[in-house]
């Protein structure tokens, strides 16, 4: 049977107060330290969303001896993921951009003298992805799941560098590449990769249907972040949120009123008013029933925890409109 979409004004109070009360651990603190001073894009409250919603969706099969390192680590993971986002599609940067991604997606060093940014910049960038890499050293199963993270955060990458070419190109903007691109942006892969490396008693044979679910999975936490950040990507001249493509395809907005930045307002009231925002929902809401449904062949891992997870991550998503 459906259940409603998750999101009443209760659980949004009691999602931001969690948030608001947490602390950083030390590591995270102080690169949190550093992403201020070279970057304004993002303020404290991002990092401390992430920390407080990572345990919803991290897999049971993270040994509780590393479930607090883990936390971290996927912390770092996100803010290595959003210094790119902000270079890419906030600043339109794409040569730091493709020197910072060298760091976790290529065998070729990267050169900092080719990055438009200066050098402590990068040097910031790179103690991230240092810092990342560092923890995953006493991982039991690193090098067994190594090739599997290097694979999933390429797709990760890859999908920021779609974004950009969206939103500087609202002509190719379509549902379907939004949706199989996009949804990469979300990380949910690279997390799980991050789990299974410290997941000792996780039997592969049930990885095949673990990943199946992720597939589900990434798409809902996109729409999530879709439906909360969407307005304020517009106004950034960032028009890749699957609402707003959506409306280009439907003929709510054309690409020639996206580009019109002067006006910004009344394309988000165009998009507000066409009831796309409520098509997502319902989306979300049929991969969820769908998901919850179906019986995932996996016996080593709560897949079925990970999915109830995701309610939480949409609750999380709500609760900080306008607020990431």
């Amino acid at each position: 049977m459906a259940t409603a979409v998750p999101g009443s004004d209760g659980g949004a109070d009691e999602c931001l107060r969690a948030v608001r009360g947490v602390t950083l651990p030390d590591r995270v603190a102080a690169l949190a330290d550093g992403y201020d001073r070279h970057f304004e894009e993002r303020d404290r409250f991002l990092w401390r969303w992430v920390y407080a919603l990572l345990p919803s969706f991290t897999l049971s099969t993270v040994d509780e001896a590393h479930a607090a390192h883990v936390r971290e680590q996927k912390t770092l993971l996100t803010m290595y993921v959003t210094v790119l986002d902000d270079l890419v599609e906030h600043r339109g940067d794409r040569a730091t951009f493709r020197e910072a991604r060298r760091l976790a997606c290529d065998t070729v060093a990267p050169d900092p003298e080719r990055a438009a940014v200066d050098p402590e910049t990068f040097a910031f960038v790179e103690r991230l992805w240092t810092e990342f890499e560092d923890g995953l050293a006493g991982a039991p199963r690193r090098a067994e799941f190594a090739d599997h993270f290097a694979y999933d955060f390429r797709q990760t990458a890859d999908a920021m560098e779609y974004s950009a070419l969206v939103s500087d190109t609202p002509h190719m903007a379509n549902l379907a590449g939004t949706t199989r691109y996009g949804a990469h942006n979300m990380v949910m892969f690279p997390y799980a990769d991050v789990d299974l490396m410290f997941s000792p008693a996780f039997d592969r044979r049930d990885l095949g249907a673990l990943r199946d679910t992720l597939w589900d999975l990434q798409e809902m936490a996109r729409i999530g972040n879709w439906l909360t950040t969407w307005e304020r990507e517009v106004l950034e001249d960032d028009f890749s949120a699957g609402v707003v493509v959506a409306a280009v395809e439907e003929g709510v907005v054309s690409p020639e009123e996206l580009a019109a930045s002067e006006e910004p307002a009344a394309v988000v009231e165009a998009i507000r008013e066409s009831g796309l925002e409520e098509r997502f929902r319902r989306r979300w809401q049929r991969i969820y029933d769908g998901v919850r449904s179906r019986d995932a062949d996996a016996e080593s891992v709560d897949v079925d925890g990970l999915v109830a997870g995701m309610e939480t991550v949409f609750e999380y998503h709500l609760a900080s409109k306008g607020l990431k």
